[in-house]
């Protein structure tokens, strides 16, 4: 019988000297092996288990509940989330009014590139929004998580370095492992029919498309905010505002000032 993996993560509530040691004894009596601890926010502890029987941990959660120095808070499969928790010693964060939209600061780059790459890695389509200011590192970690998920990256629309707007794909670029960048500001101000229809081939591609600004890309498409499975806001700090006037004056202000390059 194959080992399944666990989520367990506790509030401390008394940090006694040996308390740590106590749960691994525990865990070692059931025959549980600890992957992976660490803490994670607001005073708690993360581990991620292997058990190859259910029943052992359902005695571990029994035994756990009866100690008055830890309060359990999780113990379920490990979601995507608890092992990035457990990787980095701290959550990503959830927008309380959309489920899909997660936010992080600058600081966090870390955390967000190795959310995007475990995104990357699962098979089959998937379309990433990625809103922020300019400058704060949308484009880098979108790159930046196709490196760690070894992906190959296409922009079909950026200003990372020259103004690029692709109307066509060359052979072996259909491939349903690319991540395909668009750039949504890029694509509504400076595009053609030919780079609509070449978005509107790779939307229907099985594989991983992000889309900076997605708020001025579902404007100028028959896309809108739902067909988005994750909404990634990056902001240089906590109560930063993301708004798009400064964004397109930003990119568009200088004119000629660009290069634009139509494959």
């Amino acid at each position: 019988m194959e080992k399944t993996e666990w989520y367990l993560e506790y509030e401390i509530q008394m940090n006694r000297p040996g308390l740590l040691g106590d749960i691994s004894s525990l865990l070692g009596m059931l025959s549980i092996n600890i992957i992976t601890i660490n803490g994670v926010e607001n005073g708690r502890r993360g581990m991620l288990l292997l058990s190859k029987f259910d029943e052992h941990i359902t005695r571990l959660k029994s035994i756990l509940q009866t100690m008055d120095t830890i309060k359990v808070t999780k113990i379920r499969k490990p979601k995507l989330r608890d092992k990035l928790a457990v990787r980095h010693g701290k959550y990503i964060h959830r927008d309380a009014g959309d489920r899909k939209t997660v936010r992080f600061v600058r600081d966090e780059l870390g955390l967000l590139v190795d959310f995007m790459a475990e995104l990357y890695k699962q098979e089959g389509h998937k379309l990433i929004g990625v809103r922020g200011m300019p400058r704060v590192g949308k484009t880098e970690s979108v790159v930046a998580a196709s490196v760690c998920a070894n992906k190959r990256w296409l922009f079909v629309s950026s200003t990372l370095l020259k103004q690029t707007v692709r109307s066509q794909l060359i052979e072996g670029e259909y491939n349903n492992d690319n991540i395909y960048i668009i750039d949504g500001v890029v694509s509504k101000r400076r595009s053609n029919e030919k780079h609509w229809q070449l978005i509107r081939e790779i939307m229907q591609l099985p594989s991983i498309k992000v889309v900076e600004h997605p708020d001025i890309f579902v404007q100028a498409t028959e896309y809108n905010m739902d067909d988005f499975d994750y909404i990634i806001e990056l902001r240089s700090h906590e109560d930063e505002e993301i708004t798009y006037e400064p964004v397109e004056k930003e990119q568009f202000s200088q004119g000629n000032g660009f290069s634009m390059f139509d494959f």
